[in-house]
């Protein structure tokens, strides 16, 4: 039944994942594509989907993901799944925290734990980036690089640069989405 898959999915992404929503991708990735639920380019469409929507990431694509393969009840059993662990290990550990930050063994778990979430952030980065801008899927095909995505990402690029040097911070994510989307309607129709 496609609703204990997708609780349970998601409730072992949610239980297995740190960084939050970044740090997930990977994870949801491998479990949408493995399972069939979704191509490359549906999850990377939900990927951008769930970022330009109010909330967060992770709870975003669940909800998504879930709502394309079951409707209504598909979206809350997913959601519920991936929002189940962390709510469970933030109320044990605002309950316990205090207690255990004095102990080396907690902090050096901590400091272990931060360099694998960046890790796995820029590994999805990357696959992203090359399936997008490349057109690479993996080892046995080969690169077809799409030039309206790299000239989308270059143009937003040198607009996040401009915008550094002329006022000393990054343009507003919002203002990023929107030309994001102008662009999308510009090089691909409306």
């Amino acid at each position: 039944m496609i609703y204990v898959e997708l609780f349970w999915n998601f409730l072992m992404i949610g239980a297995l994942s740190f960084g939050g929503g970044y740090g997930m991708i990977s994870l949801v990735r491998e479990t949408v594509l493995g399972r069939g639920w979704l191509t490359e380019g549906e999850f990377l469409s939900f990927i951008a989907v769930s970022e330009s929507t109010p909330g967060p990431l992770a709870i975003n694509m669940a909800t998504f993901i879930g709502a394309s393969q079951g409707g209504f009840w598909g979206a809350l059993c997913a959601t519920l799944g991936v929002v189940l662990p962390s709510f469970v290990i933030i109320l044990l550990v605002a309950s316990v925290l205090q207690n255990l930050m004095k102990y080396a063994g907690v902090n050096a778990v901590l400091g272990g734990v931060r360099p694998c979430v960046v890790a796995m952030i820029l590994a999805t980065a990357i696959n992203m980036a090359l399936s997008t801008l490349l057109g690479f899927a993996g080892r046995s095909t080969d690169f077809v690089p799409d030039a309206r995505s790299i000239a989308v990402f270059v143009l937003l690029w040198a607009l996040h640069l401009l915008c550094r040097k002329r006022n000393g911070k990054a343009p507003s994510p919002i203002l990023m989405i929107l030309i994001s989307a102008g662009l999308g309607i510009l090089f691909w129709g409306a």
